[in-house]
C-alpha cells in the first residue's frame, strides 16, 4: 500500500483529500473517527491546502490531531499554498489571484503548520503556477523552510512540464510530485507530456478528481456512459461491479503509479477505493477504458 518517493519520503498508494471536507459537516470527535477508520485502512496520506474551506478546512482537521496528538506520527500530510480569494476568514483578500513571494510561501507554510497542529509538514506544494512567479523567490521560502525543519520536502500542483523543469532548476532540494487532475473523463496528462515526464524522472503523480468530480456517473453524459459501459464489461472479468473501485483501478495501473485523491467523507467510498489495489488490468483491459473514454478505438 506504501510507495516511495524518494529515499525519505513514502505516501500511502490512496490518499485521503479535505478539499470539500468543509461540507461534510464533522465534529472535533467524528473528524477523529474518520481519520482512525482511514489509517486503518491503510491510507496514511493526507492532503490539505490553505485556502480549502476558505481557510477553515486546516484548522478542523488541527483540532483533531490536538485532542488526539499520537495520530500525526501516523500519517504524512500534504498541504499547499499560492491561491487567494475573497473569503470570511481573510476579508482583506478582494480578488482571487496567486501570491508566490518569498513572504507569501512562508506566511502560509507557518500559518498551515499552526492550524494543523502538527511541528511540520510532510510536503508542500505549490498550488498552481502563476505567469509572473519568480523562481528565486521559491526557492528562498523552500531554502528557509526545510532549514527550520518546518517542511521536509516540495512538490508543485498543476504544472506543465516546462514549468516544474524551469522551477527545479532554481531549487536545492529535488521536487517529489505534481498533483494534476486525472480520471477516466481527463485525459490531458496521457497526451500533454505530464505522465511520460513523471515517468522520465520517475516522479509519482497525485490525481485530484479521479472520478471527474462525480461527472463520471452522470446518466446524461454520453461519454461518461460510453466509460461507464467499459468499465462494467472490465469489472465482469475481475468480479467487481462497483464503479469506483473500477475507475480507481484504471488510474493505479497505470505504470507513472498515479496516487488518487478520494476526497470523501464516507468511510465506504473510501474503502471502494483501497479495494481498487487488488485488480490488476492487462493493458488490452486498460486501453478498452480509454477507448471508451475518447470515443474511438486506438489508431
Amino acid at each position: 500500500m506504501q510507495i516511495q518517493l524518494n529515499d525519505t519520503l513514502n505516501f500511502s498508494r490512496i490518499i485521503h483529500g479535505y478539499w470539500r471536507a468543509h461540507e461534510w459537516g464533522l465534529n472535533t470527535e467524528q473528524y477523529i473517527d474518520l481519520i482512525e477508520n482511514v489509517l486503518n485502512l491503510g491510507i496514511t496520506t493526507f492532503d490539505h491546502a490553505a485556502c480549502y474551506g476558505g481557510f477553515t478546512n486546516e484548522t478542523a482537521f488541527g483540532k483533531a490531531l490536538a485532542a488526539k496528538p499520537s495520530l500525526r506520527d501516523k500519517m504524512q500530510l500534504v498541504s499547499k499554498f499560492g491561491i487567494l480569494f475573497p473569503n470570511q476568514t481573510f476579508p482583506e483578500m478582494r480578488r482571487k489571484h496567486y501570491d508566490n513571494s518569498r513572504q507569501h510561501i512562508i506566511w502560509s507554510a507557518e500559518r498551515s503548520v499552526r492550524e494543523l497542529q502538527c511541528d511540520y509538514l510532510d510536503v508542500l506544494l505549490v498550488h498552481r503556477p502563476s505567469p509572473c512567479a519568480n523562481p528565486e523567490e521559491i526557492a528562498a521560502a523552500f531554502d528557509d523552510l526545510h532549514s527550520r525543519g518546518l517542511v521536509k520536502h516540495f512538490g508543485v500542483s498543476n504544472f506543465p512540464v516546462g514549468k516544474i523543469k524551469m522551477l527545479q532548476s532554481h531549487l536545492g532540494q529535488n521536487l517529489v510530485t505534481n498533483q494534476i487532475e486525472i480520471s477516466p473523463m481527463c485525459l490531458t496528462s496521457f497526451d500533454n507530456g505530464d505522465l511520460d515526464f513523471a515517468l522520465e524522472k520517475r516522479m509519482k503523480p497525485m490525481a485530484w478528481s479521479p472520478l471527474a468530480g462525480g461527472k463520471l456517473f452522470d446518466g446524461n453524459d454520453e461519454r461518461a456512459q460510453r466509460i461507464q459501459a467499459a468499465l462494467r464489461e472490465v469489472g465482469e472479468k475481475y468480479g467487481e461491479n462497483r464503479l469506483d473501485t473500477l475507475a480507481y483501478a484504471w488510474l493505479l495501473n497505470h505504470p507513472a503509479k498515479i496516487m488518487p485523491i478520494v476526497g470523501s467523507g464516507q468511510i465506504e467510498r473510501i474503502r471502494n477505493a483501497v479495494d481498487a489495489l487488488r485488480l490488476n488490468f492487462s493493458e488490452e483491459d486498460w486501453i478498452q477504458i480509454y477507448s471508451a473514454s475518447v470515443g474511438k478505438p486506438v489508431p
